[in-house]
């Protein structure tokens, strides 16, 4: 009976209520916008020329910084629409504006940061889109802690934003008119808006996460990789020491 009159309640009024973001209904809306992002960012590799395609391996390690830092963006506004005063699927859909042109600036400048520590101090580890030759995962776990460091302080900043007094008053006053189903506001803020947007945003983060910038060489390397290397140089040595021996017989 209790689950019954919170459904009615929540489904009932004009607007979302303060559970509706983490209602059935709305975690089956988080899980299919998941699903269609994900397809997404499958779509954008295979549009990709042939000859600079990248392997799945190295596709994975692009992708999964973005999709951690998504999962990271999207679970503190599902957790702080509801904390604010007025229409929680209101305050979702700014946040989510929000982060989707503010915090996207954020992190495409802190990723050119790292890049320029990169070059500048030569460390390869923090150069996005670089994971050495073969791909290292110590480089793709760096890359990701960064990536995630970066997500999560731009949404510090823009929730401080939104927390002002003079923001909330303004912004608890709009409602997703002439939205006035909960659950077809739901499905506009939590999957027909984002996923349109999400389809620019994710290719464009892509692009940032997979660039690699000129003057910045990888130290990242393998045992077997120093190995041949050094073969290579023996069997030079080797090479002249012999071609020595033959003059100075021939000589003699």
């Amino acid at each position: 009976m209790n689950n019954n009159s919170s459904d009615y309640i929540n489904w009932s009024e004009l607007h979302c209520s303060k559970g509706a973001l983490t209602d059935y209904y709305g975690w089956f809306m988080q899980f299919l916008l998941a699903v269609l992002a994900f397809t997404c960012l499958i779509g954008k590799r295979f549009c990709e020329p042939r000859y600079a395609r990248r392997p799945w391996l190295i596709w994975f390690y692009d992708t999964s910084k973005q999709g951690l830092g998504a999962l990271i963006i999207h679970a503190a506004n599902v957790w702080l629409s509801p904390h604010l005063l007025g229409n929680p699927c209101t305050w979702y859909i700014l946040n989510f504006m929000l982060d989707s042109t503010l915090g996207l600036l954020i992190i495409w400048a802190g990723i050119r940061l790292a890049q320029y520590c990169a070059r500048t101090y030569d460390i390869p580890l923090i150069n996005f889109g670089e994971y050495g030759k073969p791909p290292m995962c110590s480089a793709w776990i760096c890359q990701c802690i960064l990536y995630a460091a970066l997500a999560t302080f731009s949404k510090s900043v823009l929730a401080l934003v939104l927390r002002l007094p003079p923001v909330v008053t303004v912004l608890s006053r709009l409602p997703l008119s002439p939205v006035s189903d909960p659950r077809l506001e739901l499905a506009v803020v939590l999957l027909i808006i984002p996923f349109f947007v999400n389809i620019l945003i994710f290719w464009v983060t892509d692009n940032f996460l997979m660039y690699h910038p000129r003057g910045v060489h990888s130290r990242i390397k393998t045992k077997v990789r120093y190995q041949s290397i050094k073969k290579e140089k023996s069997g030079s040595d080797e090479e002249e020491h012999s071609a020595d021996e033959r003059l100075l017989g021939a000589s003699v």
